[in-house]
């Protein structure tokens, strides 16, 4: 693999003036990084420059930089190499610029942190405290779902309301409120999914669609361990489809 070391004419230091607004100064390294790999034309497989090397293209401390870098692991972009550094492993889909700037990628991909804790949670509760009308609701929001997802209506609002239907059905009414505090970065990453998945084959939305009938049926069997490993699953694929 070519190994492309911040010696050309890119730099992180547009993408840091860009993203002042954001409050991290680890957003911002992860932000300036991910814009860097865009600009560079940088593919999967390459390399990335050094934490010393970021950390002065940045203008940021190499800690600033280890912090960034261990996000866009999490979310998937980078990959560590023992011995080796850093290299690219996921690149944003271009069409998640249609519903997030690049600054707020750090923070709206964050939230996915937060909902494989809340509502794989959720999900294992549901199955075992779902009431025959809180299942109805579910089999309705399903319907829905499977309604929008199939024709070339958006779908992320019959997405959040299956999601939702699953936190209430918790009869914890917590769950529903986390999940609404986090719906501005979630519909965010739903708008994005369903047009990234579309502009793919027609089995990458069938896929997503399975996704949820299994969380579904997981409930209505009243399976906790198989509903939360399934909503889980759901989440990380949901993620991994951001990518290209």
């Amino acid at each position: 693999m070519p190994v492309r070391t911040g010696e050309g004419h890119g730099s992180c230091n547009g993408a840091w003036h860009r993203t002042m607004s954001q409050p991290r100064l680890s957003d911002h390294a992860y932000a300036a990084i991910v814009e860097w790999i865009k600009s560079e034309g940088l593919e999967v497989g390459d390399r990335l420059p050094s934490e010393a090397r970021l950390a002065e293209m940045c203008g940021v401390s190499r800690a600033i930089i280890r912090e960034a870098l261990v996000r866009l692991v999490s979310d998937g972009i980078t990959e560590v190499r023992r011995g080796a550094g850093s290299f690219v492993k996921g690149r944003p889909s271009e069409r998640l610029s249609a519903f997030m700037p690049l600054a707020e990628l750090p923070v709206t991909l964050g939230s996915y942190e937060v909902r494989f804790v809340l509502e794989t949670e959720a999900a294992r509760l549901a199955a075992v405290r779902r009431t025959p009308e809180q299942m109805a609701a579910l089999e309705a929001a399903l319907d829905g779902l499977r309604t929008a997802l199939l024709s070339s209506a958006p779908a992320h609002v019959e997405d959040r309301e299956l999601h939702r239907a699953i936190a209430d059905a918790t009869g914890n009414h917590a769950f529903q409120h986390a999940f609404d505090a986090l719906w501005p970065d979630v519909e965010k990453v739903m708008q994005a999914g369903v047009d990234i998945s579309r502009s793919r084959s027609a089995e990458v939305v069938a896929v997503m669609l399975h996704e949820h009938e299994v969380i579904v049926e997981s409930i209505r069997a009243q399976d906790p361990e198989r509903a939360a490993l399934a909503m889980r699953w759901h989440l990380g694929e949901g993620r991994r489809r951001l990518m290209p």
